[in-house]
């Protein structure tokens, strides 16, 4: 029996603007697909209904996937008042209804109580894993979890425009873990209102923002340009905020085969070693001596 094809070794970063209605996990196949590529993944799942930033890895880049979860996102949305849904979003089902509605000034007033370090109760609909299994299996099965509130950092979150007394849009900077569906339900009750994300646009991802990202059909179409190659961005992208440290052709060659190599004791904490110009390893710096944590085969 043959051997099936694995594709081929292509590495970097394709930014996608993800359209509404596509699963991250299927819009990460079809980019594989049309690049061919060996390895795919992707930094932070992005809802159906949601749009916008999804930075896609392919090979080596795939290696830095957490750390650019780890880093902030920012996101355009809008909220419907009036009706809490079991998700939390406009696809759900609705279990209850309010005639109240919210003032703009009532909502700007709201806002500075969850900016910060805030307690937040995560979907039933979520990726969460609960006794093995995901959240929003067992909520599809009518056995939503009890989820419990966990701390989450809000940096910014701003009122931007209320276009009817039905709907508010907003502007949010937060870090991993928060989930817009819950800030939008919990804002909705304090509120006397009720809500749901009616509209959900992801604008920057760590250092991935609007102006990196091309659309799926963009994509598709370079692809039978074949010019699909020449908008990956490097490797080294997702590293502008961890120090590079350059190292000799030797040096990398020991990192490589997972050797430490001296450096100056001022040399401290995680580094990304390059050669000529290449990432070779992010390491860990200490007492003079660096040692690799994650090697590159570039």
């Amino acid at each position: 029996m043959a051997r099936r094809r694995r594709g081929r070794p292509v590495h970097g970063w394709l930014i996608l603007d993800k359209p509404q209605g596509v699963t991250s996990t299927a819009a990460v196949a079809e980019v594989r697909r049309l690049l061919d590529a060996a390895k795919a993944g992707h930094a932070g799942t992005l809802d159906p209904l949601a749009t916008g930033v999804l930075p896609i890895a392919l090979g080596e880049a795939t290696k830095v996937v957490a750390m650019v979860m780890d880093q902030a996102k920012r996101y355009r949305f809008s909220v419907r008042w009036g009706e809490q849904r079991d998700t939390d979003d406009a696809e759900g089902t609705v279990l209850a209804r309010s005639s109240q509605r919210p003032s703009p000034a009532e909502i700007a007033a709201a806002l500075p109580g969850f900016i910060g370090r805030i307690d937040q109760v995560p979907p039933a609909f979520s990726a969460i894993k609960v006794a093995g299994e995901r959240a929003y299996d067992l909520a599809r099965d009518g056995r939503p979890p009890e989820l419990t509130a966990r701390q989450v950092q809000i940096d910014e979150f701003e009122l931007l425009e209320v276009p009817d007394p039905d709907h508010a849009s907003f502007a949010l900077k937060c870090g991993k873990g928060a989930y817009v569906r819950s800030l939008a339900r919990d804002l909705g009750r304090q509120l006397g209102c009720l809500g749901h994300v009616s509209a959900l646009r992801r604008t920057a991802v760590g250092p991935f923002g609007e102006g990196d990202a091309i659309p799926l059909d963009k994509a598709r179409e370079l692809r039978h340009k074949e010019a699909l190659e020449e908008v990956l961005l490097p490797v080294q992208i997702a590293l502008v905020d961890i120090p590079a440290l350059a190292v000799t052709g030797p040096e990398a060659h020991r990192l490589k085969c997972g050797q430490a190599i001296r450096v100056p004791n001022n040399v401290e904490g995680t580094v990304y070693a390059t050669a000529e110009g290449r990432p070779v390893a992010l390491a860990r710096a200490e007492d003079g001596e660096v040692r690799p944590v994650r090697v590159f085969n570039l």
